[in-house]
């Protein structure tokens, strides 16, 4: 019967989960699948949440389904490595946050009115959630920021907990100023040769960068890689213009290659036309 459910097609969740257990089975599974654990494989789900959100960008919609379908898989590997131990199951994984949403939607699972901004709904989120965080006895406003966060989204959530209880500034203009304050400060460091001290202040940097961007309501996350998409799309320019020239990059030098980063840019902009 198992077999039958693991090469059924429409086979559904029911089907990934046996999947995953046929490949952890100690006798007759992958080895590879049977040497992970949690630490091991939690870079590949890292990396799967980045390639649901650069589908997404791309709005690349038949690429998406895929994409979901590696990062359900993540969740799928680290259930059953739980099982395995006797810790939990997918089962107790899929009831935990379906409590916590009915948990935190009163206001359509339970009696509360629906008759609320988005604000104050963003607020009650708030309020359940640090009922919840007081549960596990988390008593310090920055306690539950995860530290396998990526550090500039760590950035911006310990700055968020931080302004809900008034440590923030009160507008972007003073950001600014800090900003500015930063950069003298990193400039000094650079210019003292004292690495670990320059890396410290670049840190400084990064973090009021990521409180800039909270202020002014952008995703830093998101906007870091939309220059990056921008940055490979004109370094991708620059290298088709010196190859209709007969040239790399490696043949080339800064002053051409800066010329053409220019010729791509007024392109994008349509001041030019490609030629």
């Amino acid at each position: 019967m198992t077999q039958d459910l693991i090469h059924d097609p429409n086979g559904g969740l029911p089907r990934l989960l046996a999947i995953m257990r046929a490949l952890r089975d100690p006798e007759t599974g992958c080895p590879w699948d049977i040497e992970q654990d949690f630490a091991s494989i939690a870079p590949y789900t890292i990396e799967e949440a980045y390639e649901v959100a650069d589908a997404i960008q791309r709005a690349d919609w038949s690429d998406l389904t895929g994409e979901l379908g590696d990062l359900l898989l993540q969740v799928v590997f680290h259930a059953q490595i739980a099982q395995d131990r006797n810790l939990f199951d997918f089962n107790d994984v899929a009831n935990e946050i379906a409590n916590k949403m009915v948990a935190r939607h009163p206001h359509v699972f339970g009696k509360e009115s629906r008759d609320k901004t988005a604000a104050q709904q963003t607020r009650d989120w708030e309020a359940v959630k640090a009922t919840e965080r007081a549960a596990r006895a988390e008593a310090g406003t920055l306690d539950g920021v995860a530290l396998g966060l990526p550090a500039l989204l760590r950035a911006v959530k310990l700055q968020k907990r931080a302004a809900r209880v008034g440590f923030d500034w009160p507008n972007t203009a003073q950001v600014l100023d800090k900003l500015n304050e930063e950069i003298a400060e990193l400039a000094e460091a650079a210019e003292s040769g004292d690495a670990d001290h320059t890396e410290e202040e670049f840190g400084d940097l990064l973090f009021v960068m990521a409180n800039l961007a909270r202020h002014m309501k952008i995703d830093p996350e998101a906007a870091l890689r939309r220059a990056n998409a921008k940055f490979t799309h004109r370094f991708e320019r620059i290298e088709a213009l010196l190859a209709e020239a007969g040239k790399t990059p490696q043949a080339s030098d800064l002053a051409e290659m800066d010329a053409l980063w220019n010729r791509a840019k007024a392109e994008e902009k349509g001041k030019t036309p490609a030629k």
